[in-house]
């Protein structure tokens, strides 16, 4: 007997990026695709991708060292499921990024970030911490992204400062 209980957990780096997200949910089309984030809370099952970003980010941290990098940001309105709907599955999820793609150049190699808010609340920023794969969901776990010192966080080259000091 096959033991279906037992899932399948993927681990991500707090950069993720979208193609291999894209790559790992490829094979779990039929699942529903479920958002886990905060302290056991997940996304309402009626959740609506109200938008994609494609986005090229041009900073200077408080160290004064240039930095550059693409992101994709989904951004998720987290309402309920209305009735006669389904919730979102993994085919649907990749449909839609699909049409974006169509469209506006997604880079598979960009950082993936999630934008998460219910109806009147503000957003929150999310990475992708482990995917999940069961029986019939796939669970995207995010973790919550801080504000961080990058220049204290980083291998700092010599001479550059290590701080806004």
């Amino acid at each position: 007997m096959i033991d279906d209980a037992s899932p399948i957990i993927t681990e991500f780096p707090d950069d993720a990026s979208l193609g291999p997200i894209l790559a790992l949910l490829e094979a779990h089309a039929d699942k529903a695709l479920v958002l886990a984030y905060g302290d056991g809370r997940q996304v309402q099952s009626g959740y609506h991708i109200t938008e994609v970003k494609a986005g090229s980010f041009v900073t200077l941290d408080c160290g004064g060292n240039p930095d550059a990098w693409r992101e994709a940001i989904l951004q998720v309105e987290d309402i309920p499921l209305t009735q006669g709907s389904a919730p979102m599955t993994v085919a649907k999820f990749r449909s839609i990024l699909g049409q974006v793609g169509s469209k506006i150049q997604l880079d598979l190699d960009a950082r993936l970030t999630w934008e998460v808010s219910r109806p009147g609340e503000p957003m929150q920023i999310y990475d992708v911490a482990g995917i999940e794969f069961e029986t019939d969901q796939a669970i995207v776990r995010l973790t919550p992204r801080p504000a961080i010192c990058k220049p204290r966080h980083r291998a700092q080259p010599e001479g550059v400062p290590a701080c806004c000091g």
